[in-house]
């Protein structure tokens, strides 16, 4: 009897998920690539959900349903929010290498949203690089905290999101930032 390979170790991570209209609540199953690996993984532009709640974006926490398994097409998810940075996955994939690389405090906006955190980029942060280059639609945002645009209520603080880079509205350094007395 052969021993089961643990490359393809399956594991369940909790994941908070916003959509344009919802907001669900459940667990993925993930391999040893981590939510990183599943979400931008090219071959395939679907997930599950299990164990599924879902509440509508203007009333984020009254529970309209609840499934055992939901199935979702990643183009038009927004944001996933995890409870443990370790739960993003390898963080050669989350950074795209090992090189050094720098924290870069961030206002992202997209649609119903807007999350602020910060970004680990190589180098001189680019913002045309991040947007157009490479397969990675969804980049991590760490030390994160969303916001509903339209319901102030929704919040949402994780150590670790990931937004959806082609559903990308506009991204501020914060450093750039200006003060009104100014």
């Amino acid at each position: 009897m052969a021993l089961a390979n643990p490359a393809h170790t399956h594991r369940f991570i909790p994941v908070d998920i916003l959509t344009t209209s919802y907001r669900i609540v459940g667990k993925m199953m993930v391999s040893n690539t981590g939510i990183i690996g599943l979400l931008n993984n090219p071959n395939t532009s679907f997930m599950e959900i299990h164990d599924a709640r879902l509440a509508r974006i203007h009333m984020p926490t009254k529970l309209v349903d609840h499934f055992e398994i939901i199935r979702l097409t990643k183009t038009h998810l927004l944001i996933v929010s995890l409870n443990r940075r370790e739960d993003i996955g390898p963080q050669s994939l989350a950074r795209g290498g090992y090189a050094t690389v720098k924290q870069y405090e961030v206002l992202v906006t997209m649609q119903n949203y807007e999350a602020e955190g910060a970004i680990e980029w190589q180098g001189r942060f680019d913002f045309r690089v991040m947007m157009a280059e490479g397969t990675r639609d969804f980049i991590p945002l760490y030390n994160a905290k969303v916001t509903g645009v339209l319901i102030p209520t929704l919040k949402i603080q994780s150590s670790v999101m990931l937004f959806n880079r082609k559903q990308l509205d506009f991204l501020g350094l914060l450093n750039q930032r200006k003060n009104e007395e100014e």
